[in-house]
């Protein structure tokens, strides 16, 4: 029984194992390295994901040998180098085989989540509402990266555009898995500066926006359901002055997500919201935060000294976007280095 190849130096077995946990059976092939180290047992690394072609010449180039017991094990001793041995690394990814629609994609928050949901193996459609070139430098640097990625341009507020976004993902991957309605936009305004069209400029796009969105995604969401990610702020817990419409804007967020999460359940949709403090982006740039006495009072009550980057917080998002989080829906994450 010790037949075998040398790969990369390493002494390989295959292993065909079919698991006969839960109601479904799940078949899933494995390359056993034992590394020999003289005077020493050998080592077993499992890798899994690692699959052949040529599949039905199998018998040719294999002796088989079953075991039973709770479950079969049929172990492959293989004898001819010459079969093609190559990695499925994708589905070795948290999101392989998925497909993300994150809206205001093009820049910040939403540009570092589509990365990091397409580094983990998902399609991503890279919504935007006028910035074209930033949303195309996003897919061009998820593509040169090995990933997929298209741009969509849509205003959220907007029926038809969603409908049209929509219209585009399934024509370019196929139903939806994951939606991150990161689209926003934020402007302080003291109570006398407050004026009809701050106001609607706020909740059409950051409560309007997402709303209509969402029915979009419910819409394409296929049977195993999908996961909703809403971006909300921490801004709903620390009430900064001067953010009373922004402030009110982020609050509806966080009461969607909850009222969501008990509607959509039934259809396997999981709805949960990341709070994020204060990032450096573009925006907040704009907007003069950055370098400013605002961010250095700021800082001062961040337990870990500092407000965050993208990068801060795509990592969450992925976590809800994957099954890591399959128990999770109407959960709030504050990403906020601590500050309450």
């Amino acid at each position: 029984m010790q037949q075998g190849i040398k790969l990369f130096g390493i002494t390989c077995r295959w292993y065909f194992v079919k698991d006969m946990f839960g109601k479904k059976e799940r078949e899933q092939l494995f390359i056993m390295c034992a590394l020999h180290k003289p005077g020493s047992l050998p080592q077993f690394d499992l890798i899994p994901n690692i699959y052949l072609e040529n599949w039905s010449d199998l018998s040719s180039h294999f002796n088989l040998i079953l075991f039973r017991n709770d479950y079969s094990v049929l172990v492959l001793y293989l004898e001819h180098s010459f079969l093609k041995i190559k990695t499925n690394n994708e589905n070795m990814k948290k999101l392989a085989n998925k497909v993300a629609v994150v809206t205001g994609a093009s820049k910040g928050i939403g540009a570092g989540i589509a990365k990091s949901l397409a580094a983990e193996g998902a399609a991503v459609v890279v919504n935007y509402a006028s910035a074209k070139a930033g949303a195309e430098k996003v897919v061009a640097d998820i593509v040169a990266a090995g990933g997929k990625a298209v741009a969509v341009q849509g205003d959220v507020s907007k029926a038809a555009d969603v409908d049209r976004l929509f219209a585009e993902t399934k024509a370019a991957f196929g139903e939806v898995d994951v939606l991150v309605n990161n689209a926003g936009v934020y402007e302080f305004a003291a109570i006398g500066a407050i004026t009809e069209e701050h106001f609607h400029r706020h909740f059409n796009t950051n409560v309007l926006g997402l709303l209509l969105v969402t029915q979009g995604a419910v819409k394409s969401f296929g049977e195993r359901g999908g996961s909703i990610i809403n971006i909300s702020s921490t801004v709903t817990r620390i009430t900064p002055p001067e953010s009373a419409v922004y402030t009110a804007s982020k609050g509806a967020v966080d009461s969607i997500t909850q009222v969501l999460s008990k509607e959509l359940g039934a259809k396997k949709i999981r709805v949960n919201a990341i709070n994020p403090g204060m990032v450096e982006t573009e925006g907040t740039h704009t907007a003069g935060f950055i370098g400013s006495d605002f961010q250095k009072q700021l800082e001062q009550q961040v337990p870990l000294g500092r407000i965050g980057v993208p990068e801060d917080i795509a990592p969450i998002a992925v976590f809800l976007a994957s099954d890591d989080s399959g128990w999770l829906t109407g959960e709030t994450l504050i990403a906020s280095g601590g500050m309450r």
